[in-house]
Order: structure tokens, then sequence, then C-alpha cells
């Protein structure tokens, strides 16, 4: 019987990237995004070749509507199986000094990075335990382990992330559910941020936009799909040395 990923905050970058490796598996892909057009564009790409999906517009900051979507989704594709948290914040959000971090700084990127993440987990771990199986994947980025001042609130918003993932993993330890996260310091093919950076590379300190490696979708789907079938570490990094 196939699986159900779900894709929450799916982008032409690391959610193509990931519904394309899991697909391949004979995962059935829910595209779960803000934007109807470009969820519908996606889907109607990964059917193209050959697999299948179906779009679930939600903002993923709202309770209401990630319950909401979970439920319609389930009721469309059945159980999730494996669920993947990769909304992020763009560059237009980023503070470029810890100094100059306020806390109005802090609310996107904790909304998206933290929070999302928590409702995500509330809405499906209560299943997944009661059925010994599932997991729950979330993405990161290289800020919780090396200091970018210039990404000085998505880096408080992802160190906090990852704190909550870590505990999240050990409090579920041999329960049959996967929680990993994958620590990403990398400019991914296809993605807003790659786009942005080609674009305006004065929103990065001089010379950093140049040193900063850059993997393909299809590449980063792999360390996903390996993420998912690995059980010996809870997180992995990919593109920096810790």
């Amino acid at each position: 019987m196939s699986k159900t990923i779900a894709i929450f905050g799916f982008g032409p970058g690391l959610g193509m990237g990931v519904a394309r490796r899991f697909g391949r598996e004979g995962f059935r892909i829910a595209v779960i995004g803000r934007h109807p057009d470009k969820a519908a564009q996606h889907v109607a790409d990964l059917k193209a070749e050959g697999l299948e999906a179906v779009s679930f517009q939600a903002d993923v900051t709202d309770p209401v509507q990630i319950t909401d979507t979970v439920a319609a989704i389930e009721a469309t594709l059945g159980p999730i199986d494996v669920a993947l948290h990769g909304a992020a914040a763009d560059m237009s959000v980023r503070a470029p000094s810890t100094l100059a971090v306020d806390l109005p700084d802090l609310r996107l990127p904790m909304a998206l990075k933290l929070h999302s993440p928590i409702l995500m987990t509330r809405a499906l771990l209560p299943g997944m335990l009661a059925r010994g199986a599932g997991a729950l994947l979330f993405s990161s980025g290289s800020t919780p382990r090396l200091v970018h001042p210039y990404l000085a609130n998505v880096g408080v918003a992802l160190a906090a992330q990852r704190a909550y993932v870590l505990q999240l993993a050990a409090e579920t330890h041999d329960t049959g559910v996967r929680i990993a996260l994958l620590n990403i310091g990398v400019l991914i093919g296809g993605s807003q941020a790659e786009r942005v950076i080609d674009e305006h590379p004065e929103l990065v300190p001089a010379g950093v936009s140049m040193s900063i490696p850059r993997m393909t979708n299809t590449e980063l789907g792999e360390h996903y799909w390996d993420l998912y079938t690995r059980r010996d570490t809870v997180e992995q990094d990919v593109g920096f040395a810790a």
C-alpha cells in the first residue's frame, strides 16, 4: 500500500527535490502552500513526471489551517506517514546585525521555524504514536551551529527549532516514530533563496554569497531520503562543517 508524505511550506527547491525522491519510492505527495496557483503548478509538474500529488492551500503558521489541512489530506490520501516542515523566511526579513535585533524582528522567523513546526507536530504526532510508525522531518540552516550575524534573527529562530526537535526526538525514542532534522548550509537549486541572492547579492555581506556552496534540489532530496531511512542520528549537516 502506498504511503503519503506531506510537505508543509512546499517550494520549488527543497519541496520539489524531496517530493521527487519520495515519489520515486511510491509515496503520494501532499503539496501544502500558501499560494494555490503555485501549489497547483507544483502538482502539475509532479504529475507530468508520473507521480501522484495533490495540492492543499494553507498558511502553515495558522493553527486552524494546519488542523484543517491535515484532516483534508487524510480524507483524500489516507494517514500521513511522513511530514516535512520546509517553510522558511526569505532574505527580506533578516536582521543584518545581532545588535539591531528587536522583538518585532523575531516574529516571522519564530512563527515559521518554531511555532509552525510545533503546530505540525501537535497535529500529527499523536496519530503516529498510536500507530507506532511515522516520521516528522524538519529543515534548518547552518546558523544554529555557525555564527552568521547577517542572519541574526533567523539564527535565533533556527536555534530554538533545533532545541525543540532534539528534545522531541529524545522523548519519542523507541516509539517507532522518526524525528529528524537536516541542517542545510547550501543554496538549493531552484529555490527562492538562490534566485534572490543571484539577483540581489547586496543582501549578504561582500564575498559571502560567492562562498556559499550550492546543491541541486535533486541532491537535497537524496539527503532527505537518507535522513528518513537512517535511524542512527537525529540530525545531519549538509554543505558545511560544524
